[in-house]
Formats: C-alpha cells, structure tokens, sequence
C-alpha cells in the first residue's frame, strides 16, 4: 500500500492520451502507461485540477506514513551512472547564497504539489518576461531533405526546416537502422556538422553520431546568428535559440521514426548554454545534458559569459565591449538586473522538475556547481522524487571520452529505458 500511494503521490496527470509522469526513477512504470506507450509530465499542460489531485495523493502518501522516494532504478546502465546523482558529502544540502525557488512570489512557502504548480508558473513567467516572449510554435514543421547517404548502420540526411515563421535552417538528421520509433536527441552547436561527425576540428563534440551508433535519432543544427542578431529587439538570443530548439522538437516529434515522448537535448559550451534554456523554458523535452556551459552566473569566469549581447546582455542603442563586466564596462540588458536583483540561473534549473537532467561538469562547472543543484534535488524531493538531477566532473572545459560516455549512458537510461 506505501508503494502505491507514493506512486499516486508522484503522478501528475497532463494533457493528451499519453502524458501520464510515469517515469519513476528513470525506470517504467505501469501506472503511467497507456497501450504500451510510456509517458512523460508535460507541465505547461497541467490544470490546477490536476495538480490539486497531486496534491491530495501527497497528502495520503503522508497521511499512511510512506515515505516520498522513487522507485529505485535496475539495471547495468543505472549502476554506471547512479553515484552521479549524489552529490559529494562535503556538498549535500548545501544551498549555498542562492535563493530558494520554493517560495510563492506573496511570500508564502511552498510545501505542497499543488503550490509549485502555481510557483512555477511565476517562475516560467518572470523567465519570459525578462528575456522576452516567443511567437507561436510551429506545430508540424515539415523537414525537407536535400541530401541522403549512408554511414556505418544508419542513413545520414541534410535536412532543411522552419525554425521560425519565414526562416529555415540546415541540420543533419541520423537515423539508425531497424525498426522505429527510436528515442532521439536533438544537439545544438555553432554548427549542425560538429553534431553530425562532420567536423573533423571538432573531436568529441560530435553527440549526434555517437549517439545514433547508440540507436537514437539525432538532429544537429547550428546557430543561425544572422537571425538571432535579427530578433534581438524582441527577445535575447538565448529565447529565440530556445524557441528554435522547440520547434526542432515538434519537426522531430513528427517523424514516424521518431517516439515524441523520448526527446531529449544536449549541447556543449556554447550549445550548453542553448540546451540549457531550451530543455527548462519547453516541458516537451524528456531529459536533457549541459556540458559545462556555466549553469549559474559567475564573474571570476570569464566564459560563463551571459552578459555578453549574444546571450542576455543585448540592450537596445547601448554596447559594451566582451569581457567580464566592470566599472569600466558596466554590464548590460536583462542580465545586469537579473543579476543584481539576486537572480540566477538555479531559478531556471528548477522548471526541469521532474523530467532528468545532467550537467556534464568541466572547468566552468566544478563540483560547487553542486549548491545551485540542490535546490532542483528539493523541488523534485517535494513532488516525489529522486535520481533527476546528475552531474560529471573533468578538470578542462573539453569534452573527454569518459565524459561523453557518461553522458551516452545518462540518455541511454532515461530515454532507451532498463528494457531495452
């Protein structure tokens, strides 16, 4: 009865005939499932209904003396990466001067499923607000492909497609032999052929290949700045490449070789820092891996740069030279009141609650990063939940062959799944 009622207390029920939360602890659960489909929690479709039955299963799971906690994930892949999800004893609840996400805008603390439904959504909302609102998504965009060949034991295509209302761009989309749907990965980049294993300057940044080797469909793309330049009076560059990987998403999602419910995203640096956004600000991504973009604001390192223009700092009729921010130098756009208001990016880490995710840490993300993350382990602690939130660590900023295998591994699990 105690297992029962702590699954109760982690379902959140969203729209559609499959979005049930039903991944507990990275491994399938039948309570959430539908005509073989395994489901995931789509947020911004949760009604305050939904999210108050959440909440009276949270108070019966109390109520019967149970104790909230995932179900413990099996298998060799989770015994590979589990002591990831643990921070290190000299960190564990160790919040640091961040502030609690788990307190309401009036100030009230949230102690209840139903309560961070409605933070949330402030939190979502002060995102938006600061570095500015998307225009609608694109609900089906149709990829054109330009070039096909083969490679290995799948089928690569240069594909074209809308990103954005009258703007396309040019990705590589790998698509493993055999039969489908197939989890997949979307990777971002300075360009789609790094993704891709095109780029041969850039070893061990190529995601996508490795990845579909591994069975997933991938797509890579790259950063179309002449558009994001372009938008900037309306929006930061790190909103409208979010807004691009979301509409990446639904190109993906519509694919018959692809499973909508196990999409993830992942990128480096740079596309960290893309991924990042992308995975926190749209809920239909499943899972997500950061490698060291800089997960929280940090003026000792110079490339956790989200003041520059290119990232949150754009400001219209006012530019400042790159480089940390001085008095000489002053910084710029919604990163200088976010940051001097006391915001950081914790604020968003906490919109992945519970969907998985890993920062696959380098020198810009040290184990310290661990203080930012405990307060997503709390969110995900309060509605049920453990093993969501994971990070590597490798002394440079470059990706090594272990930490992508741990990386590899981490998407093998949540989104292939022990079964298979």
């Amino acid at each position: 009865m105690k297992l029962a009622l702590s699954t109760a207390a982690m379902q959140v029920l969203g729209a559609g005939p499959f979005r049930f939360l039903s991944r507990c602890g990275g491994m399938r659960c039948g309570l959430g499932r539908r005509s073989g489909q395994m489901g995931l929690w789509w947020p911004a479709a949760t009604t305050a209904l939904q999210a108050t039955m959440a909440a009276v299963a949270l108070l019966l799971a109390a109520a019967s003396g149970s104790v909230l906690a995932a179900e413990t994930p099996a298998g060799d892949v989770w015994e590979k990466i589990a002591p990831f999800f643990k921070p290190p004893a000299e960190y564990a609840n160790d919040f640091g001067t961040y502030r609690s996400p788990l307190v309401l805008a009036d100030g009230r603390p949230v102690k209840t499923a139903e309560d961070w439904q409605r933070r949330r959504e402030e939190i979502r909302k002060f995102w938006f607000d600061s570095i500015g609102h998307w225009p609608p998504l694109i609900d089906k965009p149709a990829m054109e492909t330009l070039e096909t060949a083969r490679r290995e034991n799948f089928t690569q295509k240069k594909v074209r497609l809308p990103v954005a209302p009258e703007k396309t761009i040019d990705g590589y989309l790998l698509i493993p032999d055999g039969k489908g749907p197939f989890p997949a990965v979307i990777v971002v980049y300075y360009d789609a052929e790094t993704g891709a294993g095109l780029n041969p300057k850039s070893a061990l940044r190529d995601f996508g290949y490795q990845l579909t080797k591994r069975r997933f469909v991938t797509l890579s793309i790259g950063w179309p700045r002449d558009f994001t330049d372009a938008e900037n009076p309306k929006r930061q560059t790190l909103s409208t490449l979010a807004y691009i990987a979301a509409n990446c998403y639904n190109a993906l999602a519509a694919l018959p070789d692809v499973d909508p419910q196990r999409v993830g995203i992942c990128g480096h640096s740079f596309g960290g820092k893309w991924a990042m956004f992308a995975s926190c600000l749209y809920d239909r991504f499943a899972c997500a891996a950061w490698s060291d973009p800089g997960i929280v604001f940090d003026e000792k390192r110079p490339n956790v740069n989200y003041w520059e223009p290119w990232y949150l700092g754009w400001e219209p009729e006012r530019r400042r030279k790159p480089g940390v921010p001085s008095d000489a130098n002053p910084r710029t756009g919604p990163y200088k009141k976010l940051y001097e208001q006391g915001h950081d990016l914790h604020e968003l880490h906490v919109l992945m609650a519970p969907r998985p995710f890993l920062v696959s840490g380098g020198s810009e993300d040290p184990p310290e990063r661990w203080k930012a993350l405990n307060h997503s382990i709390a969110v995900n602690r309060l509605l049920g939940y453990e093993n969501r939130v994971a990070m590597t660590n490798r002394p440079g900023h470059s990706p090594t062959e272990q930490s992508n295998e741990q990386m590899y591994l981490f998407f093998e699990h949540f989104l292939q799944g022990p079964t298979r």
